[in-house]
C-alpha cells in the first residue's frame, strides 16, 4: 500500500492544514482493502496515554470532514477524565466519501442546512468525490451525470440509469430470490425503486420533493408517489435517481467499513494490545464508522480484555447484529453475535427517532426481499442500530440519555440510549444523522469506559 499518510504532521495534531485541539492526537490511516499505513501506525504506538479514545468517522466525510469532527467531538473529554486518566486521541482515516449536498450541522453554513439540492445535477464538489470512490469508472459517471441533469421524462433514460446503477454496485441484474445478498434496491424495477426513493424523500422532508411541477407535497403513502401524478410525467422520480446512486456508494461503503475494521483496524489494536498491556482501548464509531469499530471485535481474542467501552453514534448496521438468534430466523445469529462478550466494559448503542437516513433511507437499502411492492413497508428486521437501539438480545436495558448521565450505565453487555434530546438537527434528506458533537456524549463515552472523575 502507498504511505497514504505521508506528508500529515500526526504528531502535532495539525493534519493538512487542518487543527485537532486535543494533544496527544494521531491518525491511523486504512486504505480499502484494510491495509494500515504503518506510519500512521507507528505514531499511535509511540503516544504516551493510559486510555486511546479511537473513533472511527462515517460515511459522509472525507478527510478534512473528518478531522473536523475529531476535533470537535475530542474537545470535552479532557476535562471530564478522572486525574489518573491520560488520553491518547486517535481518528481513524478509512476511505469513505462525503456528498456535499448533504449538510452537517455545525460544519455547513445554514443556507446549506435549509435547501440542498437533492434532485438536480451532480455538484463538483459530490461530481469530484464519486471521481476519487470510483476511480476506474468515470465513463459511466459521466453518463449519470448527464442523465442526472436532463432529467429525462423517458422509462428508458431510468433504465439505461438503473444499469449503471449496478455497474457501479458492482451487483448483477439479478432478482433478490436469486442472489439473497444483494438488496432488491439494485434489482427491482429501476422506476418503481426511483419512486420508493422519491416518497422517501418526501417523507424526509426533502424540498421539491411534491407532485412534480407543482411544488406541493405529495401524500407519501398514495398510490402514485411524486412525479408520477396524473400528467406529471416522470421527470419528479429523478430525485429518488439521485437517491439511488447514494444508496449505490453506501452500499461500497457498508461492505468496506466491514473489512476495515476486520481486517485492518482489528489486528492493528491487538498488535498495540500485544506490545503494550497496560493499554486501554476505547472504541467510538459513528456511523458505518460504527461497523468499522464494531467489525474490529472480530479480531480481538476470546479472553483479552484491553477493550474496555465501544460507543456506537448512529450505527448504520443492523439492530440485530449482536443478536445471538434472530427474531425472523431463530437458527441464525447476527453478523456480530456474542462480540460484545469481547469488551471489558459495555458496548452502548445510541439511536436517535430525528435520525431520516437511518429511519427512512438504511432499511430501503438495506432490504432483501425480492418484492418491489414492498419497498415501502418499512420492515422492522432491516432495522439500524442507530434508529432504535440493540434490538433481541436479552437483558439489554434501554435508557434515556438523561438517565444514562445521572445513573451511569451497565458495565458489561448491551446497553441502548435514547440521544434524541441531543442528536437532532439536520437537513434533509439525513435529517440529524452526523449531529453528534455535543458534551453529553462525550460524557457518555467517559462514563461507558469508567474514565470519570
Amino acid at each position: 500500500m502507498a504511505n497514504v499518510g505521508g506528508g500529515f504532521g500526526f504528531g502535532t495534531g495539525v493534519v493538512g492544514g487542518v487543527g485537532v485541539g486535543v494533544r496527544p492526537y494521531a491518525e491511523l490511516t486504512f486504505d480499502s482493502e484494510g491495509d494500515v499505513d504503518r506510519v500512521t501506525q507507528g505514531t499511535v504506538s509511540r503516544m504516551e496515554a493510559t486510555d486511546l479514545l479511537v473513533f472511527a468517522h462515517g460515511w459522509n466525510s472525507d478527510r478534512s470532514t473528518a478531522t473536523r469532527l475529531y476535533d470537535r467531538f475530542f474537545a470535552p473529554f479532557e476535562g471530564l477524565v478522572g486525574s489518573g486518566v491520560r488520553l491518547g486521541y486517535v481518528g481513524v482515516v478509512w476511505p469513505s466519501m462525503r456528498f456535499s449536498d448533504e449538510p452537517i450541522p455545525d460544519f455547513d453554513t445554514l443556507a446549506a442546512l435549509a435547501e440542498p439540492d437533492l434532485g438536480g445535477a451532480l455538484d463538483p464538489l459530490t461530481r469530484r468525490a464519486l471521481e476519487e470512490f470510483w476511480p476506474e469508472r468515470r465513463a459511466e459517471l459521466d453518463r449519470v451525470a448527464e442523465l442526472l441533469a436532463e432529467r429525462a421524462d423517458s422509462a428508458a433514460a431510468f433504465i439505461e440509469f438503473g444499469a449503471l446503477i449496478r455497474e457501479l454496485a458492482g451487483v448483477d441484474a439479478v432478482p433478490a430470490l436469486v442472489a439473497p445478498s444483494v438488496p432488491a434496491i439494485f434489482t427491482d424495477d429501476v422506476l418503481e425503486v426511483c419512486r420508493a426513493l422519491s416518497v422517501a424523500l418526501a417523507r424526509a422532508g426533502a424540498p421539491g420533493t411534491g407532485a412534480a411541477g407543482t411544488g406541493a407535497p405529495a401524500a407519501a403513502g398514495g398510490p402514485e408517489g411524486p412525479g408520477l401524478t396524473v400528467g406529471g410525467g416522470m421527470r419528479g422520480l429523478w430525485g429518488g435517481a439521485k437517491e439511488l446512486l447514494r444508496q449505490a456508494a453506501y452500499y461500497k461503503m457498508k461492505k468496506r467499513a466491514g473489512v476495515v475494521g476486520e481486517r485492518g483496524l482489528g489486528p492493528v489494536l491487538a498488535q498495540l494490545a500485544a506490545a503494550r498491556p497496560a493499554l486501554r482501548f476505547h472504541l467510538i464509531g459513528h456511523s458505518f464508522g460504527a461497523r468499522v469499530v464494531s467489525f474490529s471485535l472480530r479480531a480481538v481474542p476470546d479472553r483479552a480484555r484491553y477493550v474496555k467501552s465501544v460507543t456506537l453514534l448512529q450505527g448504520a448496521f443492523s439492530h440485530y447484529a449482536f443478536a445471538d438468534r434472530l427474531p425472523h430466523d431463530k437458527g441464525t445469529g447476527g453478523a456480530l453475535r456474542g462480540l460484545q462478550r469481547r469488551v471489558d466494559g459495555p458496548v452502548v448503542a445510541c439511536h436517535s427517532p430525528h435520525d431520516s437516513a437511518l429511519k427512512i433511507f438504511y432499511p430501503l437499502a438495506s432490504r432483501m426481499a425480492g418484492d418491489s411492492a414492498g419497498l415501502l413497508g418499512f420492515d422492522e428486521r432491516w432495522g439500524a442500530i442507530g434508529h432504535d437501539g440493540v434490538q433481541a438480545v436479552p437483558g439489554a436495558p434501554r435508557l434515556t440519555l438523561d438517565t444514562a448521565l445521572r445513573e451511569g450505565v451497565p458495565t458489561t453487555g448491551c446497553v441502548s440510549v435514547d440521544a434524541g434530546s441531543v442528536v437532532r438537527r439536520g437537513g434533509a434528506p439525513s435529517g440529524a444523522h452526523s449531529d453528534i458533537c455535543h458534551e453529553e456524549l462525550a460524557r457518555l463515552v467517559v462514563d461507558a469506559g469508567r474514565m470519570g472523575r
